[in-house]
């Protein structure tokens, strides 16, 4: 006997793809660097991405890459 097989619903819906951005960041002491934030939402995203992960710092500039 065949087992009854119920139909599976193909649910169509868009995921929102998340970007990379690079953050140029000044330390309160004068040290800089350059780091890769993956997978942000948005630029806002991004950004409290870096300030919740390093804290305080004197400059953050933010790239959306490619």
């Amino acid at each position: 006997m065949l087992a009854a097989q119920t139909p599976q619903k193909k649910t169509k819906f868009a995921l929102a793809q998340r970007k990379n951005y690079q953050a140029a960041v000044r330390y309160l002491d004068g040290r800089r660097e350059l780091i890769e934030v993956r997978n942000a939402c948005d630029l806002a995203d991004a950004r409290a991405m870096v300030l919740e992960e390093l804290g305080l710092l004197r400059c953050l500039l933010l790239s959306e890459l490619p």
